[in-house]
Order: structure tokens, then sequence, then C-alpha cells
């Protein structure tokens, strides 16, 4: 199973997910035509998506679905109440597919499971991906919240993570923001800081656990180097020896193919 993140932050959110001839993409938070050019910038043909699967109905996360699953005739799965808050972007002849909020689908050798989180959106949900093949499992959670028992219980065991640490406490407290903007990102339905990410991901360190992509930085109030700083501290503390990571928001990382076990992990 290989993986790219495409881009993640407060202004567009998507990764890609491939095993063999099958391609995902998870989440379409860029324009369209953005989204072609990043997936151009990899060697992939954004012609030959399989599918693109839709966590949320927030504009960083669905801006480029429409366009994209129009221009390609790539189907677009969503869940029915995301559809329905996703109206505008769409107008009829997309092939879309609604999947339940806690109901597994598989796309070939791909097993995508959604799960629900605590997000202020319409039918917020995060995922975690398996391959079929090989049993490579990985979790997508960027809009977080607060990290739930269920949260917990779905990302366990993962071999890579794609974690959201949105937010570093002081910053967003002193940044520009309005304050009821603050305080929506700070509560139980808003996003995941530095510090509640580490915590999180210290729960979820494992022998297999080869790899974290920390994602969706605010663009006013963290730093790549803050986040990484503060995850790989609490991770000190455990016997976490992966790759720790931060996704940019500008360009797509390089591939990371991902296997079962530890010390299997080869960045392309």
């Amino acid at each position: 199973m290989r993986v790219t993140v495409l881009g993640s932050g407060s202004v567009g959110n998507a990764t890609l997910v491939e095993s063999g001839d099958v391609r995902i993409l998870i989440d379409a938070g860029f324009s369209g035509r953005d989204l072609e050019n990043r997936m151009n910038m990899i060697g992939v043909d954004p012609a030959s998506l399989s599918a693109i699967v839709i966590t949320h109905d927030h504009g960083d996360h669905t801006r480029g679905m429409g366009v994209l699953a129009r221009r390609f005739g790539t189907p677009l799965y969503l869940t029915e109440r995301t559809r329905t808050a996703c109206a505008d972007l769409l107008n009829g002849t997309e092939d879309t597919r609604t999947y339940g909020s806690t109901a597994p689908f598989t796309l070939g050798a791909l097993e995508v499971k959604p799960f629900l989180t605590v997000h202020d959106a319409a039918d917020p949900v995060a995922i975690t991906i398996r391959e079929t093949t090989s049993g490579a499992r990985m979790g997508i959670a960027t809009d977080l919240g607060r990290p739930t028992a269920a949260v917990r219980a779905e990302l366990k065991g993962c071999h890579m993570l794609v974690l959201e640490a949105n937010h570093d406490d002081a910053m967003l407290w002193s940044g520009p923001y309005p304050w009821s903007v603050k305080q929506r990102i700070a509560s139980s339905h808003g996003h995941l800081s530095n510090r509640a990410a580490g915590e999180l991901a210290k729960e979820l360190m494992h022998p297999g656990l080869t790899c974290i992509i920390l994602a969706h930085l605010s663009e006013h109030c963290n730093e790549a180097s803050l986040a990484r700083d503060t995850i790989a501290a609490a991770l000190s503390r455990t016997r976490f020896r992966g790759t720790l990571t931060v996704a940019p928001q500008e360009h797509p990382m390089e591939p990371i193919n991902v296997v079962p076990g530890a010390e299997q992990l080869m960045l392309l």
C-alpha cells in the first residue's frame, strides 16, 4: 500500500492511497485544477482514480470533489448527510455512492472503514484503510475534536497514522482569530492540539507503528517544528522508532510504502 499526502492544512486536505491499480483519493480540499496538478507532480494520472472518498462537508476537504468527479467520471463516496450538506458543489451528474458512517466498504484490495468523530460537521468520520493482500493498515484522522474511546479503538493497531496536530495552545489563544473562533477550535468539537495529538500518538504506539504524519496544521496557530517537537517529546517516553514527519500545505509529500511489521516502511 502506497500513501501520498497531497497537502494538508487550513487551506486544503487530500491524501492518495494506492494498492496495485486501485487509487483512492481521501478528501478533495483543493480546487480541481490544483488536485490534478498535485497528482501530476507525483506521476499519477488523475483519470486513473478509482474513487474519491469524502470524510465530511467542510470546504478544506470538499472544494474540488465535484469538479474532479465530473471531469473524470470518478465515483464519489460520501455519507448521505454529507452529500446533502455539499449540495452546492454537485450538479447531479456525478456518480455519487453513499456509505454508512460506521459501515466498511471495499475498493479492490482496499477495505475502507469509516468511524464517527465529534467534529462540528454534518456527519464527520475518520477512516482506516486495510490492504487485504498484505494486512497493511493505516488511519486518517485529521478533524477529531477530541479523541473519543471509539476513535482510539479504531486507530489502534495501524502501521501508519495521518494524525491531526492542528494548533499550539499558546499560539491559538494569543493568535489573530476572533474569540468565538478560538473557542470553537479549542472545543471538543473543534481540532486537536499538539499536546492532545502527542497524548493520542503515545497511546496508539505499538511495535508495528512505523510512520506518523502530522496533518491539518493551522496556518496561524502552529508551526511544523513546534508540532513535531511536541509529539516527539510525547513519543520519547515510548519505544517508537519510526518516522515522524509533518505534511506540508503547499505541495505533496514523497510517497510512502507501508506494509505490516516494524522496519518495513520505505520512503520512495
